[in-house]
């Protein structure tokens, strides 16, 4: 059996499943969050450890199988802490990817850098998100924590930490800090010390299929013995493409959640100014001979969930937003929507864009608003797609959709009809679990490469969804006409 962990921005969850990747329970709760006395939001590390293992607890007392083989973790790919790396000790709490904070240090970053040249060596635009722009402020918030002893961890690898008492970092998350060079499968060094940091303060990196090490003796009463091998499954996008069967050049994945991204791949090759102007993120995949394309929308599900909250007294129950999206009708709704709440991300990258709505008519009631966030998140995700095509030189014929979005039949429509391509809709629950199950089922020698693994465990779906080419050709003239022209200007208030 194979115990996966998904450390999410909204839930932790854990699933056991069979060595052949079939999922036999899950168990799961909220992420909690504190807000600090300085102001800043955190995850208290000892609680976070605490909810893991009481899942960990829970799946396996599910079970009546022969014992845990190996768990494996993904998570949200930019939360860190520090760690002392003698005493095993926390230094500072979780410090999630979405805590801006760190823009003042990002936006310091960007001035001593060049910009493009370090796009070619990390595959990412600078952002607040990142490690090193963390880092620096941690650093101005309190420069006591940074002694010789210790060393900046991600979400997945303290979690690992935790139960082998090994420090290791894995590749596609080492990635997201903006101190790793993709190019050369290493830290950056003259960039790190040009910062002041020393090299030791990130950890050996390994890849997902290597195990970080055996679970601690002393954890034998979660149901694991010391046996068991622990893998960082890496970044949560990457591990649910794996899910999705994202093994291919020029496969391409949509995972609806909180927020929304779209993750491709194409084979390995040197990073050019067309792959910088697209405003994408690219990153090693778990696939030796791939790179991963990935454009992020961070207020997608999100924005569903404000107007839940804004239009009623009471919050709307998903079976009334469903019946108001009906009223609306399949045609557009003549509103533009700019889903910006939490800034903007690829193309154009802006953490203090604003949202808004342009069009609004007397006549248009809650229904018409409800459907013009759908359509504006599907604007900026045609955006995202667009740019895809341009830096790879692929075209996207039709695209897996993954995630809590799809459980809304009208927003998939709506979906396929912007974008004008076929929507596969996989049998997926819990796609990073089941990556990060893949992961170690492989590195378990279960499965003998990846593709192996996809092959024989890809959950196959008859579930399509076809755009309807005459309200396709509506929604285009307002994407290309309205949207994408105005959107510039929108992006660039501040």
């Amino acid at each position: 059996m194979i115990i996966a962990i998904d450390i999410g921005t909204t839930n932790l969850k854990a699933g056991l499943f069979e060595e052949d990747g079939t999922c036999i329970t899950i168990s799961s709760r909220q992420t909690q969050y504190a807000t600090h006395s300085k102001g800043f939001t955190y995850i208290h590390t000892g609680s976070l450890w605490d909810n893991v293992a009481q899942l960990i607890k829970e799946v396996n007392e599910r079970s009546v199988s022969k014992g845990v083989r190996a768990v494996s973790i993904t998570s949200m790919a930019e939360s860190g802490l520090l760690l002392n790396r003698y005493t095993g000790m926390p230094v500072t709490e979780i410090i999630p990817w979405f805590e801006s904070s760190s823009i003042k240090q990002a936006e310091f970053i960007c001035q001593e850098i060049d910009p493009f040249e370090q796009f070619i060596h990390t595959g990412l635009h600078l952002s607040y998100k990142y490690g090193l722009p963390k880092l620096l402020w941690l650093r101005d918030l309190d420069p006591s924590v940074f002694h010789d002893q210790v060393v900046w961890l991600s979400v997945s690898s303290y979690i690992a930490y935790c139960l082998t008492g090994k420090i290791a970092e894995e590749q596609t998350l080492a990635a997201r800090t903006f101190a790793y060079q993709i190019n050369q499968n290493e830290w950056d060094e003259a960039l790190i010390h040009h910062f002041g940091f020393r090299t030791d303060l990130f950890p050996d990196v390994a890849h997902c299929l290597k195990p970080t090490g055996e679970v601690k003796q002393e954890l034998s009463g979660l149901g694991l013995n010391s046996k068991t091998n622990v893998y960082i499954a890496g970044h949560d996008h990457v591990s649910s493409s794996l899910a999705a069967g994202i093994v291919s050049p020029g496969s391409v994945y949509n995972s609806m959640g909180t927020a929304e991204t779209l993750v491709g791949t194409f084979t390995k090759r040197e990073l050019t100014k067309t792959d910088y102007d697209s405003g994408l993120s690219f990153g090693l995949h778990p696939h030796d001979n791939l790179y991963f394309w990935m454009g992020g929308h961070s207020s997608s599900g999100g924005s569903v969930e404000w107007m839940r909250d804004i239009l009623g007294d009471d919050q709307l129950t998903y079976a009334e937003i469903l019946e108001f999206l009906e009223m609306a009708g399949e045609d557009p709704s003549g509103i533009i929507f700019y889903p910006y709440l939490t800034g903007s991300g690829a193309p154009y990258s802006n953490p203090h864009a604003k949202a808004a709505f342009l069009g609004l008519k007397k006549s248009h009631g809650k229904a018409d608003l409800l459907k013009a966030v759908l359509e504006g998140n599907s604007y900026q995700m045609e955006m995202i797609r667009e740019e895809a095509e341009k830096a790879t030189g692929i075209k996207l014929n039709k695209m897996s959709v993954i995630g809590g979005g799809v459980r809304n039949p009208i927003w998939m429509k709506i979906k396929a009809n912007i974008s004008g391509i076929e929507l596969i809709l996989p049998d997926i629950t819990e796609a990073a679990l089941s990556g990060a199950a893949l992961i170690a089922a492989t590195g378990e020698g279960v499965f003998s490469s990846l593709d192996d693994a996809v092959a024989n465990t890809f959950w196959k779906s008859e579930k399509v969804v076809q755009p309807n080419k005459k309200i396709y050709k509506s929604y285009r003239t307002i994407y290309e006409s309205q949207f994408k022209s105005i959107n510039q200007i929108i992006g660039k208030i501040q």
